[in-house]
């Protein structure tokens, strides 16, 4: 069994709990968010937000020149808490939303994939989750 590096991203987004929950799991807010880079965007998303559903986004390069599938099946969901999920590929992902007021603390943990540095991971991570905490703040407004 291959052993991976867990990886941590982290942000705090200026919006209360309810509405970045939502931002996070309803595929029509999802496709707005979910890109590292400019370059690229998320053309589908579909989310069965319960342990044992499944959830899916396509992402490409906006030039078409490249595109994959991420997905998984869900773990462990509690509202506003809790998101955890299995990738096809066996990874472990855990996000941890945490509620101050009118700010939300959004903590991902993952398992690395060993085809890539894990700081070229992360800092792919920490990009889509730093364009979440965007689109959330300018969405809440």
């Amino acid at each position: 069994m291959v052993e991976f590096k867990e990886v941590t991203v982290e942000t705090t987004v200026q919006a209360p709990v309810e509405k970045v929950w939502e931002y996070w799991t309803e595929p029509a807010h999802m496709t707005k968010w979910n890109h590292a880079t400019d370059d690229w965007h998320t053309t589908f998303a579909e989310n069965d937000l319960r342990v044992g559903g499944k959830f899916v986004s396509r992402m490409e390069a906006k030039d078409g020149s490249m595109g994959f599938d991420f997905g998984g099946i869900y773990d462990e969901v509690k509202l506003h808490e809790v998101i955890s999920y299995t990738m096809e590929d066996s990874r472990k992902v855990k996000v941890t939303f945490i509620g101050q007021g009118n700010e939300t603390k959004v903590i991902e943990t993952f398992d690395a994939e060993t085809t890539h540095p894990p700081e070229f991971q992360q800092q792919g991570w920490q990009a889509i989750l730093d364009n979440f905490k965007q689109y959330a703040e300018q969405t809440n407004k």
